[in-house]
């Protein structure tokens, strides 16, 4: 635990920015507010932990395992042209994983995706049912 990790802490600044679907077997899955990339959701690893490397076997297959996961349900809801996944962690040295659905008619198509274009905002009941249809798709 990191105190000034706010995927730690789980403070108002992650919940701007995200809302919670659900806990995994090693990490949670939020959806972002943003979406002008219909279904981005992001994988966060439970644990305080700033690279794959050092995560054990059987955590770094179960976090990828909880990714790939997440990435399959999108793919089931949103029908994206290819999902494009991002592990930036320059600022925020918790492990996470960007599940970025593109489109080829889309944002971005065939250039690395904008981390928050500011574009396309939801209102609070659709954030609730997107999150729940993404909820009943993960395994």
């Amino acid at each position: 635990m990191d105190e000034s990790c706010f995927y730690c802490t789980k403070n108002k600044p992650l919940g701007d920015l995200m809302v919670e679907i659900c806990k995994l077997s090693v990490s949670t899955v939020y959806l972002f507010k943003e979406q002008t990339y219909a279904g981005r959701c992001n994988v966060v690893l439970n644990s305080h932990t700033g690279n794959l490397f050092d995560l054990s076997p059987n955590n770094l297959h179960a976090f990828i395992d909880d990714v790939a996961n997440t990435a399959n349900a999108i793919n089931i809801i949103f029908s994206p042209d290819k999902i494009n996944y991002g592990a930036y962690s320059d600022k925020m040295q918790h492990l996470h994983m960007h599940i970025v659905p593109k489109y080829k008619d889309g944002q971005n198509w065939g250039d690395t995706f904008e981390m928050n274009p500011q574009k396309t905002y939801l209102s609070d009941d659709e954030y609730i049912k997107l999150a729940g249809k993404i909820k009943e798709k993960l395994k």
